[in-house]
């Protein structure tokens, strides 16, 4: 079974990193497109920064399982986000990868946030 802890956190981590990096890249869309989605306006630019870093401890595997809870706690609040938007009939881009996510929100990103908290959940064994 620790095999596939291993693998389910190197595998969140690097969705994670590659999720920050493209924000990142992204710039100036994405602090645009983070506000759209509902994500608080001082946060913004420290969103990125954050998912490197957890990104970082889940590939590398330390002070677990701090760095699993707290990809289960981001995935739970991105997918609050997205609901409170699918709710109020609003689809703005998703910008969750940078420039490789820019379609509006939908139905499908709950079902990616919910595969990418089982790997959470999986990486915790």
């Amino acid at each position: 079974m620790e095999v596939v802890s291993i693998v389910a956190s190197v595998l969140l981590g690097i969705a994670f990193v590659v999720a920050g990096a493209s924000k990142l890249a992204a710039r100036e869309a994405w602090l645009t497109q983070g506000v759209g989605l509902g994500t608080p306006f001082f946060l913004v630019p420290y969103v990125p920064w954050f998912e490197l870093a957890v990104g970082a401890a889940l590939i590398v595997q330390v002070a677990k399982p701090i760095p699993q809870f707290v990809a289960i706690i981001l995935l739970l609040l991105f997918s609050a986000l997205i609901a409170k938007r699918l709710s109020e009939g609003r689809r703005p881009p998703c910008a969750c990868f940078g420039a490789w996510s820019a379609k509006p929100i939908g139905p499908e990103h709950l079902v990616r946030n919910a595969g990418l908290i089982v790997l959470a959940v999986l990486a915790l064994q």
